[in-house]
């Protein structure tokens, strides 16, 4: 019988309001990093329907970017449409993710 290894990752994100379209995100992984995320109502409403709280969406929205790379590559400020810029399935995945 073979043995795996098994391997744990202990990621802590923390979302802050910092007003209705502002959010400071705290991601504790390895090196800690502190980003300042913007999403206007519009682009919340379309990636949400109103479904989830917007730190839900932003939390998430980390979570699919810490799939692709590591928190310190993470710009430390944008507004969130720039994932779709830089990760194409960006907005089909996370309306995935919040279902």
């Amino acid at each position: 019988m073979a043995i795996l290894p098994v391997v744990l990752v202990s990621i802590m994100i923390a979302v802050r309001t910092i007003n209705s379209t502002t959010f400071e995100v705290t991601v504790k992984d390895g090196t800690p990093t502190i980003h300042t995320v913007t999403v206007s109502p519009s682009y919340y409403e379309k990636l949400t329907g109103g479904s989830v709280a917007p730190e839900e969406l932003i939390k998430q929205s980390f979570l699919f970017l810490l799939e692709r790379e590591s928190n310190t590559s993470i710009l430390r400020s944008f507004d969130l449409p720039v994932i779709q810029r830089y990760f194409p399935e960006y907005e089909k995945t996370i309306a995935g993710m919040l279902k």
